[in-house]
């Protein structure tokens, strides 16, 4: 009996032992000399695809989820009130154009009439009446030659701006990323600036967390950063302080501990380094959790677990 409740005492001493190793381990990384540490998840910079005009959404060519380059079309409002509008200023112009050459003629005309009257007057075959009313009349052509040729600019502008609202209709990608969210469908009215879709831009993708305000202090712009996803523990990704608050806040309930939670935080942003984003785009997600550690001291070496892949080939590890 004595022997049983030694061994059961050794086997307790040697579970404890392992375990209080194991949570030094844990913990002694999160305890790093010239590193800070932070909970946070990814995010990235939302776009809202909207209506620039009020009407009915004609058609949506993506999904939720689809990956979308810059350029790409994604909606199409209905067009027949607008090829109806521009259809209108075409024949406005027109309209202004025949003005116009009616007024250019009949300016010709007044300029001839105008100049006859000028040299009749100077060999005094003319009197003073006719050569005013000769006057009177090509200054009034040129006026109106002026307003026609204005009314035809009027009439181009409506004709841009129709169909800059015809462009305009077919909402296109304006940059590279992935559809979040399909806020519209086909068949509904929308009012001017209502949200068709919502971009998540994939070039823009960053973790935002939060550091004491004894820690905050220390962090400069431009500092590295590496961040280690709870997805992919076993690689950190590269990144750079980006952002840091002036002004700090209570931490939201998000942060995982209480005593994070209890403290004036500042909050802080880790931008990942745009080359990689660029090579991994297509699996990129945004709102996986993960930890950021900030190296504080430049003198400081990346522990193991922090170390790139080509920092370790370069070491020849």
């Amino acid at each position: 009996m004595k022997k049983i409740i030694v061994i059961m005492l050794v086997l307790c001493a040697v579970a404890l032992a392992f375990y209080e190793v194991k949570t030094y381990r844990s913990n002694a990384r999160y305890r790093l000399e010239g590193f800070a540490h932070g909970n946070g998840r990814l995010e990235s910079t939302e776009v809202t695809i909207a209506a620039k005009l009020a009407g009915r959404l004609e058609n949506v060519y993506v999904n939720e989820g689809d990956f979308v380059r810059k350029g790409d079309k994604l909606a199409l409002m209905q067009l027949n009130v607008l090829k109806a509008e521009l259809a209108q200023a075409e024949a406005g112009l027109n309209q202004a154009q025949a003005m116009l050459k009616q007024k250019e003629s009949a300016l010709r005309g007044a300029e001839s009439r105008f100049n006859r009257e000028k040299q009749m007057r100077s060999k005094g075959a003319t009197s003073e009446q006719e050569y005013e009313n000769a006057e009177t009349h090509f200054y009034s052509c040129q006026a109106d030659v002026a307003a026609a040729r204005a009314a035809v600019q009027v009439a181009n502008a409506e004709i841009q701006r129709v169909q800059a609202d015809i462009d305009d209709s077919l909402l296109v990608s304006p940059l590279r990323g992935r559809i979040q969210y399909r806020i519209a469908e086909p068949g509904e009215v929308l009012s001017s600036g209502d949200g068709v879709l919502n971009l998540v831009d994939l070039t823009d993708v960053y973790m935002t967390f939060f550091l004491p305000e004894e820690i905050a202090g220390k962090v400069r712009i431009g500092a590295e950063v590496r961040i280690v996803l709870d997805a992919i523990r076993d690689i950190p990704i590269p990144a750079r302080i980006t952002f840091v608050a002036d002004v700090a806040q209570f931490t939201p309930k998000t942060v995982e501990t209480q005593e994070e939670r209890q403290k004036l935080m500042f909050r802080v942003k880790a931008k990942i380094a745009p080359e990689l984003l660029e090579k991994y785009i297509e699996y990129i997600k945004t709102g996986l959790p993960g930890e950021a550690w900030v190296k504080l001291d430049d003198d400081a070496v990346w522990p193991d677990f922090l170390i790139l892949k080509r920092e370790r080939e370069q070491q020849g590890r």
